[in-house]
């Protein structure tokens, strides 16, 4: 089985920023895209950001020049580095991550618990 985790959320102001880290762990063998969504009230979940196992990126256009997504392949762990935070960001963010597993190579895609992001004065 595969385990990815959350942290770093919080309540925040305007203007402010915030690091987002979700750690995989478990019966990895190697990892591909990995990503970040968010769930607002009310609305759909979208995609924020993603990243392959290479380092190409990929922003939604809401946060582009605002938030940085990076990986640490060694330590399976992805971050969401979100500065200039405005009120529409506050959502539930989610990390996703394509894993081959260790166990027969077994590929799935997996989500992470979500934790919340709060933006306000």
């Amino acid at each position: 089985q595969v385990q990815l985790v959350e942290s770093g959320g919080g309540l925040v102001q305007p203007g402010g920023s915030l690091r987002l880290t979700c750690a995989a762990s478990g019966n990895i063998f190697s990892i591909g895209v990995m990503g970040w969504y968010r769930r607002a009230p009310g609305k759909e979940r979208e995609l924020v950001a993603a990243i392959t196992s290479g380092g190409s990126t990929n922003y939604a256009d809401s946060v582009k020049g605002r938030f940085t997504i990076s990986r640490d392949n060694a330590k399976n762990t992805l971050y969401l580095q979100m500065n200039s935070l405005k009120p529409e960001d506050t959502a539930v963010y989610y990390c996703n991550a394509d894993v081959t597993q260790t166990l027969l190579r077994a590929r799935g895609n997996f989500w992470g618990q979500g934790t919340q992001v709060t933006v306000s004065s």
